[in-house]
């Protein structure tokens, strides 16, 4: 089965569970579905960012938190989180649960993103080997500088991960030292 053609768990604003739908008609549809990203940092409080390759469906050549999928049905969305870092990056690490939220936006391409999201963090010190299918660039980012930058040049990073700054920035940082 092809990447788009994956089904997708849609859910209602209190992330329960209502259908399953493939993911690019639900994203075509703009329909709330259930998300995960995963931020990642390293001991000197540097966060991984990935850019996007740009053949991808939606965001190609943007740059990101480490990675986001939707969980398949069956598989948690810690699970779900765990195999993409893997998939994307070739990171294996631990990831603490941190929030859950929800936006909604255009994505481009006739495709809006309607989604709850379950954002994790975890740490990391080893090697990265990105999937070039999936990932066109990465660089590991201070805060400061990152936050400099998407105010310099906000339309180079993705909706989501803009959002997560704006919103979650601080919870995100410092959720591993508690």
């Amino acid at each position: 089965m092809k990447d788009s053609e994956e089904n997708i768990i849609l859910v209602d604003e209190a992330d329960r569970e209502v259908g399953l739908a493939p993911k690019l008609e639900a994203h075509r549809q703009g329909l709330r579905h259930r998300a995960i990203s995963a931020c990642v940092l390293d001991r000197r409080g540097r966060m991984l960012l990935q850019r996007r390759a740009f053949g991808k469906y939606h965001s190609g050549g943007l740059w990101t938190n480490a990675c986001c999928t939707h969980p398949r049905p069956g598989e948690t969305v810690l699970d779900a989180a765990r195999r993409r870092l893997g998939e994307e990056l070739g990171v294996d690490c631990e990831l603490k649960f941190v929030l859950r939220t929800h936006y909604r936006a255009d994505v481009g391409n006739g495709l809006i993103e309607d989604e709850v999201v379950h954002l994790f963090v975890g740490a990391y010190e080893g090697v990265v080997t990105p999937d070039p299918d999936e990932v066109s660039g990465y660089e590991w980012v201070s805060r400061a500088d990152l936050r400099a930058r998407i105010a310099a040049h906000p339309e180079a990073y993705t909706y989501w991960f803009r959002h997560y700054m704006r919103a979650h920035g601080d919870k995100m940082f410092s959720s591993l030292a508690a």
